[in-house]
Formats: C-alpha cells, structure tokens, sequence
C-alpha cells in the first residue's frame, strides 16, 4: 500500500517538474521582434515608424520589396570565435606585407587627391590610406549583404533590436535621399557599408560628397569615401601634426600596473621611468605630449600612444585595430 502512495507521489513530482522545465524554456526563449510577432508584422511597423520619421512611401516600398530574414547574418552574429588571436597573428594578417605594397602604391596614385583632402580635413594621407586598407583592403572586401536586409534581420532578431532598429531606419534616410539604391546598399552583415565600412549613423554624421556631383558615395567613389575618412578622423579630434604612437621598449621590471589607456603620463615622465624607442634611442626630449603605454600581448611588443590613437578608437574600440592603423600608416611612407 505505502509502496503504491510513493510512486504515485513520484510519478505527480516527475510530471510537475516536466511542466515546470517546459515554463521555463518558453519564458528564456530567445524573443523574435515585437512580442513574438512574425517578421511580416514586425515589419509593417517598421514601415509606419518610417513613414512617421518623414521617409518617402517610394522608399519604404522599394526597400523593403521581398524583404525576408537572412539566415546567414543570424548564424555570423551569433558566431563566436573558439580562440582569441593575439595581437601578433591579427597583425600578420591586418599589415601584410602585400597590404604594405599596395598601401603604398596607392598612396603614390592618388597623391594628388588625398593632399587635397589631407590639406581639407588636416589628416597626413597616410593615415586615410591606412583606414581604407584595413576596413576594406583598399575597397576590395567591403561585403555583399544586402544592409537593409541586414539590418533588418538583427533588429527583428531581438537581442540588440532597438540599435538596429535605428541603424535601418538610418539606412532608409540615405536611400530616400538618394545617395544609394537600395539594391546597390551593400555592405557587412552587420550593415558596414562602402570602402570606408560606415554604419548608416556614421554615414549620416560624417559621410562627405567630395567631388560635389550631389550624392556622398562611400561605395564606389574613393575620394567620396576618403573624404569621409578624414571628416570622422576630424570632428572626432584628431590633432593636426601628432602621430598617433610609436613602438617602445621597456626596461626591465617595468611595472605592469603603469600600463593601459587609463594611465596617462607626458613623454619625459615615461623617459624618466626608462621607457625607450624600440632601437634603445632616446624619447624625444622637453615633450609634454600625454601618452599611455600599452601592450597588447603580455610579453610582446609594447607602444606609447598619443591622443590621435584614442581618436582611432572612436572609429573601432579595438586596440589592436588602433595599433595595426598606425603600424600600417607608418609603413606605407617608409622606404
């Protein structure tokens, strides 16, 4: 009797804690757009937020003709690297070798026009090319997503939808302002577009229309898209006539808690505690340049930076991408 009460009373335990299991996973599954409604509907009210914001209906209608989620652009975000790189295979990669050539090949082809726009915007050319060459290996890689689809897929995703939300709404401002059609509004699967890889907020913040012809065309015209360059670089505080660093040595013992961004010292302060250039020379002496010392791989290569490195950081927060933009900056202007 008492053995029959018992597997009754585990048999209501086990079917409790099924039901229990089951609530659980549906209020942690992932949330797809607006409370769970298709993408049809999330995008009818995308459409009518779009209309509001004063789009065109021509544009809300071209854009978003056949729009369907993109798998893909799912699968990539959700992608996540197995290994961390070090700084030194990111940058075997990021400064080639070939990247060096044809960074200075190009420099030397376009002289003319990125004098023009370093003169404009006060940035050396060398730092322009440097940005096109590692967002998009001088225009060659700068993606065949569509942006609207793209964009359209995370923000109805749910994980980071109110950002991308804004980014395609931005997006459908540059169409309907005819800078791109839509079916030419390529880019990243995070919506990156052009040589320069804006997203559409930086686009609409900092794109320039260099050669006047009425459109900013950061997808096919390079004075379009190194103008822009040099406009972010600008209003974003670079400093005229600074570099952005240099590589260094450090004495031994060096004491590791002095590095990272957050410490910053003038150049003879960090002369004074025996930081040296990389050949044993000398700082340069009486500099009251602020600058920070980082070292992206323990052990490794080590760097004092100046201000126009934290401007690069506005551009990508990465400091591996801070210090490969100025390691290739300076390697397209050396003999």
């Amino acid at each position: 009797m008492k053995g029959g009460i018992v597997k009754e009373c585990l048999k209501a335990f086990v079917s409790c804690a099924v039901v229990f299991a089951a609530f659980i996973l549906m209020t942690v599954e992932p949330v797809r757009g607006s409370a769970g409604d298709d993408f049809t509907v999330w995008l009818e009210g995308v459409k009518r937020e779009a209309s509001a914001a004063g789009i065109s209906q021509a544009t809300i209608e071209s854009a978003f003709e056949g729009l369907a989620p993109v798998p893909r652009v799912i699968e990539l975000d959700r992608r996540q690297p197995e290994v961390t790189r070090t700084f030194a295979a990111y940058l075997r990669s990021a400064v080639s070798q070939q990247r060096i050539k044809q960074g200075k090949r190009l420099l030397e082809a376009n002289q003319a026009l990125l004098d023009e726009i370093g003169l404009r915007f006060g940035v050396p050319p060398r730092y322009l090319v440097s940005l096109w060459g590692i967002e998009s290996n001088y225009g060659h890689y700068t993606g065949g997503f569509s942006v609207v689809g793209a964009l359209a897929t995370l923000a109805h995703d749910g994980r980071r939808s109110s950002f991308f939300r804004t980014e395609l709404l931005n997006a459908l401002k540059i169409i309907d302002q005819g800078h791109i059609d839509p079916v030419d509004m390529t880019g990243s699967w995070a919506g990156a577009m052009g040589q320069v890889q804006f997203m559409p907020s930086s686009f609409l913040s900092f794109a320039v229309d260099h050669d006047e012809d009425g459109r900013r065309d950061i997808w096919n015209n390079i004075s379009d898209a190194l103008a822009s360059a040099g406009n972010y670089l600008k209003r974003s505080g670079w400093s005229t006539g600074l570099k952005w660093g240099r590589e260094v040595g450090l004495p031994e013992g060096f004491d590791s808690s002095l590095m990272g961004l957050d410490v910053k010292k003038n150049i003879d302060e960090w002369a004074r505690l025996g930081v040296r250039r990389v050949d044993g020379g000398e700082l340069p002496a009486g500099s009251e340049i602020a600058a920070s010392v980082v070292q992206p791989d323990r052990g490794g290569r080590s760097f004092l930076v100046y201000d126009n490195f934290r401007v690069l950081l506005k551009w990508n927060r990465s400091v591996y991408f801070g210090l490969a933009v100025g390691l290739l900056a300076d390697a397209v202007v050396s003999q």
